[in-house]
C-alpha cells in the first residue's frame, strides 16, 4: 500500500499543505516543534480516525479555526483509493471514495499503518492500560470479530460499573450484563493470547537484529482467564469485593503483557538504549504481523527514533527498514545525516525530502551538498 498524495487544511500547526509523495522514502527534516510529527499524526489519523497522541478531536484543529480537513490518495492492492476526513461541527466524518462510513469502526484495518515514536516508551513504563490499548489497536486491524467483541465487552463493562456505583444488588440484573461480558471475553482472551504468542517470536528476531546476540527478551500474556475458569465464575467470586470498591476488578480489562529482558522486567532493569531497542523491535514485529495478516505492506512512520541509541544499533535499524520487507516509509529527524544514510541504503532515486518550518513544507534538493 502507498500514500500518493496528502492535503491538509487547519490540522494542528499546519494551515495548508499539499505533498506529492514518494512510493518508498519520504523524509521530513527540521527543528523540533515545526510540524514534522504533526504531519505523521495526520497520516495516522486517516488510518485510525483518531490522533496517535490520544488528544480530543477539537485539539487537532488549528487554533482559531472551526474545522480541519485531511485528504489522501492511496494505491491499495493495485487500486486507487481516496479518503476525506473532516473534523469540526457536531461530529467527524470520514468518506472513502466519496461514500461516508456508517460506523468509523468499519474503517479500522483497511489502511494498515505502524508508527514508531518517542512516546512508545509508555508501552514499557506505564500501566497495563497502555499495553491493552496497543493489543486492541493491532488485533482490531486484522479481526473484525475481535473489534466487535471488544466494543460489546466495554459497553457491558461500563454498564456493570455503573450498577456497582449506584449500589444495585439485584443478581438477575448482573447476570444479564455478565452474560454479554462473558461471551465477549472468550473471544478477546483467545485472540490476545494467540496474538502475543505469534508476536513474541517475531519480536525476539527483530530485537536480536538490532541489539545483536547476548540479550534474551520475551513477551508473556497475563489474564485472569488463563486459569481455565469462565469470566462469569470470576465475576461471581469478586461480586462482594466489587460492590465495596465500586468497580469491576476482574476481566479482560485487567489483562497485561509481561515484558522481560534477561528474565527481568525491562521497565525496571533496562537501560535507556535497551528500552528504546525493545520498543522499536515491538513496532517492527507489529509491522511484520500486520503485513502477513493483511497481505499489504503497512505504511511505516518513524518519528525521531534515533535518540538514545548507539551508532551500531542505529546502523542495524537503518539496514532493516531499508530492506524489501518494508514498503513506504515516512521518517522525521532534526539532522539530515540519518535521512541521507537511509536513502542511500534503499539504492534508488525514489525518495522525497521536505524541510519543515512553522507548519510549512518546502521540497528540498535531493543532493545534500546542493
Amino acid at each position: 500500500m502507498q500514500l500518493q498524495r496528502l492535503t491538509l487544511t487547519n490540522f494542528k500547526n499546519i494551515p495548508e499543505a499539499h505533498l506529492e509523495l514518494s512510493g518508498k522514502v519520504n523524509c521530513l527534516v527540521g527543528n523540533n516543534g515545526m510540524g514534522k510529527s504533526n504531519l505523521l499524526d495526520a497520516i495516522y489519523t486517516l488510518s485510525f480516525c483518531k490522533s496517535f497522541t490520544g488528544v480530543a478531536d477539537k485539539l487537532l484543529i488549528t487554533r482559531g479555526e472551526t474545522f480541519a480537513m485531511l485528504k489522501a490518495d492511496y494505491l491499495r492492492k493495485g487500486i486507487d483509493e481516496n479518503l476525506l476526513l473532516a473534523l469540526g461541527g457536531r461530529r467527524k466524518t470520514l468518506k472513502r471514495g466519496g461514500k461516508e462510513y456508517g460506523r468509523l469502526s468499519a474503517h479500522i484495518g483497511s489502511f494498515p499503518l505502524v508508527m514508531i515514536a518517542p512516546r512508545d516508551i509508555d508501552l514499557i513504563r506505564e500501566s497495563g492500560e497502555e499495553r491493552r490499548r496497543w493489543m486492541d489497536m493491532v488485533i482490531s486491524q486484522t479481526s473484525p470479530l475481535y473489534l466487535d467483541a471488544l466494543i460489546r465487552y466495554n459497553s457491558a463493562l461500563e454498564q456493570r460499573n455503573r450498577m456497582l456505583r449506584d449500589g444495585i444488588v439485584d443478581a438477575t440484573l448482573y447476570e444479564v450484563v455478565e452474560d454479554i461480558m462473558g461471551a465477549s471475553a472468550d473471544t478477546i482472551q483467545t485472540e490476545r493470547a494467540a496474538w502475543t504468542l505469534r508476536l513474541s517470536s517475531l519480536f525476539s528476531r527483530y530485537y536480536e537484529a538490532i541489539a545483536g546476540p547476548g540479550e534474551t527478551v520475551s513477551l508473556t500474556f497475563r489474564s485472569h482467564l488463563s486459569d481455565g475458569q469462565s469470566l462469569r465464575a470470576h465475576l461471581d467470586s469478586a461480586r462482594r469485593h466489587d460492590e465495596i470498591v465500586k468497580h469491576t476488578s476482574v476481566g479482560p480489562h485487567r489483562d497485561d503483557i509481561e515484558m522481560l529482558i534477561d528474565e527481568m522486567p525491562v521497565r525496571r532493569t533496562g537501560s535507556e538504549g535497551q528500552c528504546k531497542t525493545f520498543t522499536i523491535a515491538l513496532r517492527l514485529a507489529q509491522y511484520d504481523f500486520l503485513s502477513r495478516a493483511t497481505g499489504m505492506k503497512p505504511l511505516l512512520l518513524l518519528d525521531d527514533i534515533f535518540d538514545k541509541l548507539d551508532a551500531r544499533r542505529v546502523e542495524r535499524i537503518m539496514e532493516l527498514v531499508a530492506s524489501d520487507e518494508f514498503g513506504q516509509i515516512f521518517i522525521t529527524d532534526t539532522n539530515r545525516k540519518h535521512l541521507d544514510e537511509i536513502i542511500a541504503r534503499t539504492g534508488g532515486e525514489d525518495f522525497c525530502i521536505w524541510r519543515v518550518d512553522s507548519g510549512r513544507f518546502i521540497k528540498a534538493d535531493k543532493d545534500p551538498e546542493a
